[in-house]
């Protein structure tokens, strides 16, 4: 059973940024690691995320703004989001997959115009 705990949430303006950081109970060496999202009413969908070897992935809509890390040696995983704009604004989720998945409980992103 694997653990994760997302944080740097917040409320932020228009063309701020944040950083989200999700520190997982276990090594994340071997896991695909993801940031997803989900509005209330919709899917969760996939920000980003960032294989074992370091290979990235971006949904089109925050391809130049945000950008996907990971620190084995710290077990953490962490998404940088520049140029934040109010349709960025939801729930993210930290997402661990190895064999099976394990998600985090979420950190809201608020951006205001």
């Amino acid at each position: 059973q694997v653990q994760l705990v997302e944080s740097g949430g917040g409320l932020v303006q228009a063309g701020g940024s944040l950083r989200l950081s999700c520190a997982a109970s276990g090594s994340i060496f071997r896991a695909i690691m993801g940031w997803y999202r989900q509005a209330p009413g919709k899917q969760r969908e996939l920000v980003a995320s960032i294989t074992s070897g370091g290979s990235t992935t971006y949904a089109d809509s925050v391809k130049g703004r945000f950008t996907i890390s990971r620190d084995n040696a710290k077990n953490t995983v962490y998404l940088q989001m520049n140029s934040l704009k109010p349709e960025d604004t939801d729930v993210y989720y930290c997402n661990f997959r190895i064999w099976r998945d394990y998600w985090g409980q979420g950190t809201q992103v608020t951006v205001s115009s």
